[in-house]
């Protein structure tokens, strides 16, 4: 034991370690440069690739932009399908007879005519044209049916708007 404690208050001993520390410190200083020149060549790799510009930047600003369009298209989605669901309501079918009204009166200048929605409900128009007058009636129609007495023309012209 007191042998090693010898060796470790040696002159030689000393020399060995502050060698070692100076090739460790060496070591260091030559990480650090490679480091700094791998930072530059990655710097300079970058600008390449972006024409000039940090690429890195033009990453984030891609990913802004992106995300910009994705909440975009979130609200153009949603508003299509508000659009989809009110158009279900809108006057999609429409079915005209026209009619003449009274023997005396040439030409089919009286109609019947149906507007309804997708779920076949909406008015049927009436117009009666005589020498005299002409008039128009209005009836409500739900699910293709109406709580009023329809004439055969008002009812053929509900049928036909059924059918497109």
């Amino acid at each position: 034991m007191e042998n090693g404690m010898e060796i470790i208050r040696s002159d030689a001993f000393l020399l060995v370690i502050a060698g070692g520390m100076s090739v460790l410190l060496i070591g260091f200083v030559v990480l650090i440069i490679k480091f700094i020149r791998l930072n530059k060549k990655y710097q300079n790799f970058m600008r390449k690739l972006g024409n000039g510009k940090n690429l890195e930047e033009d990453l984030e600003s891609y990913m802004s932009r992106v995300e910009k369009v994705e909440k975009h298209n979130a609200e153009i989605s949603e508003k299509t399908k508000n659009l989809s669901e009110n158009q279900e309501k809108c006057i999609q079918k429409v079915g005209m007879v026209r009619y003449n009204a009274f023997k005396d009166v040439g030409s089919d200048l009286s109609f019947a005519l149906a507007l309804l929605d997708d779920q076949n409900s909406g008015i049927v128009l009436n117009g009666i044209y005589s020498r005299e007058m002409s008039n128009i009636y209005a009836k409500p129609i739900k699910n293709g049916k109406s709580s009023y007495v329809v004439s055969e023309e008002e009812a053929e012209a509900i049928q036909k708007a059924m059918e497109k």
